[in-house]
């Protein structure tokens, strides 16, 4: 598949087939990580596969099993009525789209800085590093015909995937990945059209 051809069609994917990844396609998909650009260069990027259904449950137990619509109706910070809609499809489904999918990536990267209470722009640059190398996962899994969602951890999520899979304490997850086959009718969220002439400007704002 065509570089932008992947990036038009790339959509979360909350909703699987039963369909099995075999392990050298995944292996294909997560090298495309360490083809992103790191902010030190170092690229010391762990990244777990998890195929296993038991072990997928374990490391995301932690993960709400339920929410619902109404949740996202109680959310007040949220107007938009596309943006409602997009969060009506995808918050019920935060458990089951990581369980129901082929594969859990739990991408980990190293705390270099405290992220969470950064002193300037440059504390985050290993955060934003990793997620160039998640957008790699991405748009590799779609050009191989998957579709991948993402979980950024809360509360305890963790803490708990930590106890299950064992890394250190010095890694954090940025995130969990569900990824696999799309199921026929898969429900996609629809996307924002943007006026590209009034975002991108030329020479000055």
């Amino acid at each position: 598949m065509e570089l932008y051809e992947a990036m038009n069609l790339r959509r979360s994917i909350r909703d699987f087939s039963d369909e099995a990844i075999p392990k050298e396609t995944l292996k294909r998909i997560v090298a495309s990580a360490y083809t992103a650009p790191a902010n030190d260069h170092f690229r010391d990027w762990h990244y777990i596969v998890i195929t296993d259904r038991e072990l997928m449950k374990a490391a995301v137990n932690g993960v709400p099993k339920d929410l619902t619509e109404k949740t996202v109706d109680d959310m007040t910070f949220i107007s938009d009525p596309v943006q409602k809609d997009s969060y009506r499809i995808a918050v019920p489904k935060q458990y089951r789209m990581l369980i129901d999918a082929a594969a859990v990536i739990i991408p980990l990267m190293k705390k270099k800085t405290d992220i969470l209470n950064p002193e300037n722009l440059s504390d985050l640059n290993c955060y934003a590093s990793i997620w160039c190398s998640i957008e790699n996962v991405w748009l590799s899994a779609t050009s191989e015909g998957y579709g991948c969602n993402v979980r950024i951890p809360w509360g305890d999520e963790e803490k708990i995937a930590r106890n299950v899979l064992g890394f250190p304490e010095d890694y954090l997850i940025p995130c969990f990945i569900g990824i696999g086959r799309p199921a026929e009718g898969a429900v996609k969220t629809k996307q924002l059209d943007v006026d590209l002439d009034k975002m991108i400007h030329w020479q000055m704002f």
